[in-house]
């Protein structure tokens, strides 16, 4: 038998219907992100891959379940235009399911995007108008505002390895549960920089052993998977070359020996004392 204790809060709570926590096709990443969203004040403006960050929600199973939660009709969504021509993204979360109309016309109750604003009057310029100068260099240099593009990005675009290095990067979250969700929006920026590395010489095989490598051993979780990897291809090591093997070397009881230069029916080999080149019975 079951027996089951409850206290109902006296403040700090919120009422959910049955049929949300009971839901047969949502999933409990889908439940608790929307019941975490319905438990927010009113006029809260979190949005819900906030809500999902908070809930330690991942980025494949906030999108999975959001897609729930928007064939269920919890969650509508609609682009609108704000000031300056720019596009935002409005979300209605609800408590039952609503139609697409039916959201509609609760999303046009609310607050609409801010209106265009004229832009205001300004004294112009004192002077004439001049060109800008044609010549001559900027006075800061613009990569530096872009860390995450490695240096001769351009060289790489064109690397004939890249389509081995997208397979590389794709093999990856295979390799390791840490490495399981690299966004999809960082691996073409991550196969330019694995297409470096086997440019340079390197196997597929030695990128995987220096991610891997690199990897928490003592099971820390791995919160930003992409960026960690891109932490590690950013600099190229040089390709170490195995050390050339003689192709007979001799055994180290005929070190030091050398090939008489006299007549013999066999090769004969003496050790010199200093730079003779005929072993004692030919002199």
């Amino acid at each position: 038998m079951i027996y089951r204790h409850f206290n109902a809060p006296s403040r700090a709570f919120t009422q959910f219907s049955h049929d949300i926590i009971r839901h047969p096709r949502l999933s409990s990443d889908a439940v608790r992100l929307l019941t975490w969203q319905l438990s927010l004040p009113q006029g809260a403006r979190e949005s819900l891959s906030r809500t999902a960050e908070r809930a330690r929600i991942g980025a494949t199973a906030f999108g999975r379940a959001k897609r729930q939660l928007k064939e269920e009709g919890f969650v509508h969504e609609r682009r609108v235009q704000i000031a300056g021509g720019r596009w935002a993204t409005q979300q209605l979360v609800s408590s039952s399911p609503l139609t697409a109309d039916q959201a509609a016309k609760l999303l046009a109750r609310g607050p609409v995007a801010s209106p265009q604003v004229a832009p205001s009057a300004r004294k112009p310029a004192v002077g004439r108008p001049t060109p800008p100068p044609a010549d001559g260099h900027p006075g800061k240099d613009h990569g530096e505002d872009t860390p995450h593009l490695p240096p001769q990005a351009d060289a790489v675009e064109e690397s004939p390895r890249l389509e081995d290095a997208r397979a590389l990067i794709g093999v990856l979250p295979v390799l390791s549960p840490a490495l399981r969700h690299i966004p999809p929006g960082m691996r073409d920026e991550l196969a330019r920089l694995a297409a470096r590395w086997l440019d340079a010489g390197h196997t597929p095989t030695d990128v995987h052993e220096h991610v891997l490598r690199c990897l928490p051993a003592d099971g820390t979780p791995v919160h930003r998977p992409g960026g960690l990897v891109r932490y590690l291809l950013r600099d190229v090591p040089p390709r170490e070359l195995p050390r050339p093997v003689p192709a007979n070397p001799l055994s180290p009881r005929l070190q030091g020996t050398r090939e008489c230069a006299g007549d013999h029916t066999q090769p004969m080999l003496f050790r010199p004392v200093g730079d003779e080149t005929h072993c004692p019975a030919c002199v």
